[in-house]
């Protein structure tokens, strides 16, 4: 009986990994650049800019000064979490350098831009 529950435990211990391995981003769908790039695993937030340079944070709409002003204030809490542009390919790259410059000079530190997996 003991090494049934034993099998069992590991069973529902792979089942979780595999849940927790296989979420999904859910945001607002944008087309995104594609470039070679790295994949992030753990908690992180998703600034996106849509075609009209607009801007959301984790699918809510914001202004840049919001979305600055909440990120520094997480930054110097000291969260490790990891924050992700992505940016519409028809967005403009002012708007993407613009907020990456604005964040950077607010104290956050570990931003990077979302793009497709492999240069076509």
């Amino acid at each position: 009986m003991t090494s049934l529950m034993d099998v069992m435990f590991l069973v529902l211990v792979f089942f979780i990994y595999c849940i927790f391995d296989m979420s999904v981003h859910r945001g607002v769908k944008v087309d995104l650049p594609r470039a070679a790039g790295a994949y992030e695993k753990g908690e992180r937030i998703v600034v996106t800019i849509l075609q009209d340079d607009s801007f959301q944070l984790n699918g809510t709409p914001c202004t840049k000064e919001v979305i600055v002003g909440k990120l520094a204030s997480l930054s110097a809490v000291g969260s490790g979490t990891s924050v992700i542009i992505a940016g519409d390919r028809k967005s403009s790259l002012g708007a993407g350098i613009g907020l990456l410059a604005d964040l950077k000079s607010a104290g956050v530190e570990k931003v990077s831009f979302q793009v497709l997996g492999s240069v076509d």
